[in-house]
């Protein structure tokens, strides 16, 4: 990225998970181009078919039809709602699974962030982020994530447990395995609806395309955005046809949206996915993160987690951390702190960063700390 005087920013998180596919990606500006030449918006209800649409559920939909779909009680994901952005992808999830489910509990967990409107704050895992905006919804529950003993929380009351594979704001926290397929199987015993927020996971940035495929299970509803556009906003939520068929009736248009779904955005998003799978970004995350972690090593690092290029390294303390990233900044490296994590570094580039500019992101990061 380059300022108004021309220097040079070797972004590191991504517009916080958004440009995976790098900033002003050709194929992504020849598909908003080509998109911008036929249409922009036209109407919302399905009067008329949008073929940008139904090419990027389709595609949306090939990612999803994996063997583990077995594990979720309704089957392969087949149906996609797209929306502007992630907490309206969070939104109108928690309808869904309200509807679906005729309860009304959810269960998130500590730490946790899925969006700033009323039902995704709600479900905020901290406190502070809320307080001053209550009343918000009541019947939310938090857990622990990775706590397995805290999975008993999740009961015949439960609608739906919403969760990060990956905690992101919570400062990239990575389950068990053993934690991820037993929630799988609370959540089917009880009947509520597993509910996987992919918007910083998703679109390969943890090493897969999905973070789920990593540990053998299947949502019953998944949520995307941010990496989804390739810079353009936009976001989804996914059901089954048996699950999203609630939507239908009583009232006949259960959940609606002016602008989800826009056709240029749609064409950027089906872009930026062809990019993700044609360029095998995700498999390169994983050697591009296991050299971040082989280079950021230091005496005040005291460790850096993650998958693929969805990182933390973690200091002492805020007030170091905030000294190194703001000297970063000054010497042309972008990186950030989390929400709920102020003690450790953001390191989330897109997915396209070259060995050479992880090399000179790391050295950058170590001249600060020294």
């Amino acid at each position: 990225m380059y300022g108004t005087d021309g220097k040079r920013y070797l972004d590191l998180i991504s517009g916080i998970g958004v440009s995976n596919v790098g900033h002003r990606h050709p194929e992504v500006l020849q598909a908003l181009h080509e998109q911008l030449d036929k249409h922009m918006h036209l109407l919302v209800y399905g009067e008329f078919i949008q073929s940008t649409q139904v090419k990027l559920a389709k595609a949306l939909t090939d990612t999803l039809n994996l063997d583990t779909a077995a594990l979720s009680p309704f089957g392969k994901i087949d149906n996609v709602y797209f929306t502007n952005s992630g907490t309206e992808a969070v939104e109108g999830a928690m309808k869904l699974a309200k509807r679906f489910t005729k309860r009304s509990e959810f269960i998130s967990c500590f730490n946790a962030y899925h969006g700033s409107t009323q039902g995704a704050l709600s479900l905020s895992g901290a406190e502070s982020f809320k307080r001053n905006f209550r009343p918000l919804l009541t019947g939310i529950r938090n857990i622990a994530h990775g706590k397995l003993e805290d999975l008993q929380n999740i009961t015949s009351q439960t609608a739906a447990v919403i969760i990060e594979i990956i905690g992101g704001e919570s400062g990239v926290r990575v389950p068990s395995r053993d934690y991820i397929t037993s929630l799988r199987a609370r959540c089917t015993e009880v009947g509520a609806l597993l509910i996987l927020d992919e918007v910083q996971t998703g679109f390969g940035r943890t090493g897969t395309f999905w973070a789920f495929e990593q540990y053998g299970i299947y949502p019953d509803v998944l949520l995307s955005a941010k990496g989804m556009g390739g810079g353009m906003p936009i976001g989804a939520f996914m059901a089954s046809q048996k699950v999203m068929s609630v939507f239908k009736n009583n009232p006949i248009l259960g959940h609606i949206t002016t602008f989800g779904g826009h056709p240029v955005s749609a064409a950027a998003s089906l872009a930026a996915l062809q990019i993700t799978v044609n360029e095998s970004l995700a498999q390169k995350a994983v050697t591009k993160g296991e050299l971040f972690k082989s280079l950021l090593v230091h005496p005040k690092i005291k460790t850096v987690r993650g998958k693929g290029l969805m990182l933390a390294a973690e200091m002492e303390s805020f007030e170091a951390l905030k000294q190194t990233i703001d000297k970063c900044i000054e010497n042309g490296v972008v990186t950030d702190w989390f929400l709920f994590c102020d003690n450790a570094m953001r390191l989330a580039p897109p997915l396209t960063i070259t060995e050479e500019q992880i090399r000179e992101g790391c050295a950058v990061i170590l001249d600060a700390l020294d």
